[in-house]
């Protein structure tokens, strides 16, 4: 088999399954496990994919800004939204990440009872500037412009310093084997902690963000308490989640 008619069955495949195991497809092609890394290795030079331990998954491209992410999937972020404001409950102290999903979330908050909301965005608290029974507490610190949240070293004191009930995260990618991952290591350590710091930890996920990584691990999915998708997402596409016995709530 030729280098090109290789390199465009490991695409297919990766586009098809989510993954490449390196030595599963040597295995099965009848090839050294060397000549597919030097494929995998290849490809991920041109930008065609993420090389991991022991093979490949899909590249995330990058993220445009804030401001372009908020139209995208606008109605899909509202509906994962609109069902993690459920799950307020009246005097949860709640912290919110930054992102346009959560900000979907701070706009679909329940306005009947009170409770506090936490969160390390300005965005989100700028969301919040109207809401009738929310108590709003700004974390501080040096502002990471590109997903408008702040982080640091005065961030994190004052993370460490709460106990959240819940914890709405934002990720960039979520994989069954590689976890949650996102594109920036400070902010990776800072969701990290937040999680450390709260009884339960929702990520809310739009179908595009499943079966891919980012180069930044916030942890494994067993850490977290559950994953808010899509409704009517096809079974098989949730089977590896559900298998991490990984509670999944569909909106």
């Amino acid at each position: 088999m030729l280098t090109s008619q290789r390199k465009a069955l490991i695409a297919e495949r990766l586009n098809r399954e989510g993954e490449i195991v390196a030595k599963t497809l040597a295995g099965e092609l009848a090839l050294s496990e060397d000549t597919i890394r030097r494929d995998l290795r290849e490809m991920a030079a041109e930008g065609l994919l993420k090389r991991v331990h022991g093979g490949a998954l899909p590249l995330v491209p990058p993220l445009p800004d804030f401001a372009a992410r908020q139209a995208v999937a606008s109605d899909e972020k509202a509906a994962l939204g609109a069902r993690a404001a459920d799950m307020v409950k009246p005097g949860h102290v709640i912290f919110l990440d930054g992102g346009t999903t959560t900000a979907a979330l701070a706009r679909a908050l329940p306005r009947s009872f009170a409770f506090t909301v936490v969160t390390h965005s300005p965005t989100i608290a700028c969301e919040l500037e109207r809401h009738p029974t929310a108590e709003v507490v700004l974390i501080g610190g040096r502002l990471y412009k590109h997903s408008m949240v702040t982080a640091g070293a005065a961030a994190l004191e004052m993370i460490r310093s709460l106990k959240a009930d819940l914890y709405f995260m934002g990720v960039t990618a979520a994989h069954p084997t590689h976890g949650l991952t996102t594109g920036d290591m400070e902010e990776a350590a800072t969701k990290r902690i937040i999680a450390e710091n709260a009884a339960a930890t929702f990520v809310l996920l739009t179908q595009e963000k499943l079966g891919r990584a980012s180069p930044w691990r916030i942890m494994p999915l067993p850490a977290i308490t559950g994953l808010i998708v899509p409704a009517g997402l096809m079974p098989e596409v949730l089977a590896p989640y559900r298998d991490l016995d990984v509670e999944i709530v569909e909106a």
